[in-house]
Parts: C-alpha cells; structure tokens; sequence
C-alpha cells in the first residue's frame, strides 16, 4: 500500500474534492456565491444531480450571508443536521444552534395532535424562540411535515417574523419532493432547496456551513 496516495493534509483533500467538482460539473449557470454552495451539496453527497436540481430564491444565499453576519438563529429539525454543522465558523458571529425535536414542549405537543416531533417543533420554536429583532434561517433536512408546517404558519399569519432564509431539503419518497417544490411555488421569499426526492440532515448542514464560509470571507 502506498501510504503517500492516501496520508493527505485535511486541508488538501477538500481543494482536490472541490477541483474535481469544478472539472467534472460541466457547464452551469451558477454564479460564484451560489455555486459555492452547490459544489458543498455535491462535496457532502457526491451526487452531481444538484447541479441541475438545486432551486434558489433570487438574492438567497446572499440573505443567508447576511442573516450569518447578523448572529442569527438557525433552527434544524433533526439532531444529525444540528451536529454537521460547523459551530466554529457561527461562532464568529454569535449565531444561536437549536434542535427542539426532543424539548419536553415539542414531545408533549406532538402527542397532543397526533402530529410528527419535527412538526410540533415548529410551532414551539414560533412560539418561543423566533422573534421578530433577529435573523432566523431553518435548516430541513429530514422532515417534509417540518416545511409543510412552516410553510402554513407563515401563510397563515403574516405578522410571524418572516425567515432570513428556509433551506428546505428533506429526503424521502412521501411528501418530500413535493414539499421543496411547494416551497419553490410559496411566498416565502427567500429559500434554497432542490426539486427531486433527494436530500437529508447531511445536505441541509451542508448548506448552512456554505454560508457560513462565505460570511467569513467577506
């Protein structure tokens, strides 16, 4: 074995990565701050298809910067988003991580209606953590009922405060798809997400450690 070929700086490995996604892309319209998270979604996945299935608002990733720089809430609605997310870099800006699937008031309300824990989430991060004075970005990686719901309480109440940015990307083969394209056709105004069944906790953190970078970059 040669241990040359696979004993490699950290730091290596990922401009290699990325030198081979950037050669083996093929042609795209992305700009640059907006392929800067493509390419992570690739990077994470190793799946090309988000090159051509990614979906972004108008101005989102330059939202989900400036949310970033803003010390924002960044709400995820599994455990394995929340963790695959990069705290050092958000720690530079005072930004606050919180998955609520296990709190005692999500668990308690998701027994009350029936409903999934990612679901009930939402609404207990509505109601108790999300305020109108600071930026806030979801981060969805696993739970269509998480968007779905979202999605219905911001059209049901416009005077909730509105996301700096929803990053829907749920995997699955039972409402997922259909709940990123629901979210591309919704009025929220700024969102990153991809049209097909793929995606997940991985993905969704991916994202977010994208933005982080390029706020860090300036």
């Amino acid at each position: 074995m040669d241990t040359a070929a696979w004993k490699i700086p950290p730091q290596e490995i990922e401009e290699r990565s990325f030198a081979i996604i950037d050669r083996e892309a093929g042609p795209h319209d992305w700009g640059r701050a907006a392929w800067t998270v493509v390419r992570r979604l690739v990077h994470t996945s190793a799946d090309f298809d988000y090159v051509k299935d990614t979906a972004m608002s108008p101005g989102a990733v330059e939202a989900g910067v400036e949310a970033i720089r803003g010390g924002p809430l960044i709400l995820t609605d599994t455990k394995m988003a929340l963790s695959g997310i990069n705290r050092s870099n958000l720690a530079t800006f005072g930004a606050e991580l919180l998955c609520l699937v296990d709190d005692p008031r999500t668990v308690k309300a998701a027994g009350e209606t029936s409903s999934t824990r990612s679901q009930a989430a939402v609404d207990v991060a509505l109601a108790h953590h999300v305020t109108a004075g600071r930026p806030t970005i979801w981060a969805v990686g696993n739970a269509p009922t998480a968007l779905y719901r979202l999605m219905e309480r911001l059209g049901a109440d416009p005077a909730l405060p509105a996301p700096a940015l929803v990053i829907g990307l749920p995997v699955g083969f039972v409402n997922a798809f259909e709940s990123k394209r629901d979210l591309a056709a919704s009025g929220v105004r700024y969102f990153i997400t991809n049209l097909s069944r793929k995606g997940g906790s991985n993905v969704a953190a991916a994202a977010v450690n994208a933005l982080a970078k390029l706020a860090l970059q300036g």
